[in-house]
């Protein structure tokens, strides 16, 4: 039988406390081997949180880690420096994005949208950004959603 335990990490930076190390106790496993592969597994995404879940084997002590993506938010405040969105957003900006930084955060996400192309991704994160108040080349990102309808920035988003 297979245990999965789910867990919040920050990128590179899991440690045995609370809560890794009360959640793998009880499994007899190795907690420094683990967190080093959760650390190793999640580098990429230093001074971001993470959804990780462990899934360990109980008879052999054998375990997975699958790494999640941190959701688009996160990335977009990674982007810009921000601690957090606006308060209200439309009548609050805290950043603005180019489509160049627009085009990085959904190639950090890999195939995690709904989307099925690179102009359907770049639109599904305009969405984000409008929620957190973050304009998109000094734009309103509706704006910016509708300028990608009528066929600009077609190198960008090839």
């Amino acid at each position: 039988m297979k245990a999965r335990i789910k867990l919040l990490v920050e990128g590179g930076k899991a440690n045995p406390g609370p809560p890794l190390g009360p959640a793998l106790g009880p499994l007899g496993l190795n907690v420094g081997k683990v967190v080093q592969k959760i650390n190793q597994e999640t580098a990429r995404f230093e001074g971001m949180k993470v959804p990780v879940t462990l899934i360990v084997d109980r008879k052999t002590k054998e375990f997975e880690v699958e790494v999640g993506l941190p959701p688009v938010s996160v990335l977009i405040k990674k982007e810009l420096g921000l601690e957090k969105g606006a308060k209200t957003a439309g009548k609050e900006v805290v950043g603005n994005l180019s489509i160049a930084q627009l085009v990085k955060i959904v190639k950090e996400r890999g195939d995690a949208g709904l989307s099925k192309d690179l102009k359907s991704a770049v639109k599904e994160v305009l969405g984000t950004c409008k929620s957190m108040g973050v304009t998109v080349e000094g734009k309103d990102p509706r704006e910016v959603q509708r300028e990608i309808e009528e066929g600009a920035y077609g190198e960008e988003l090839k």
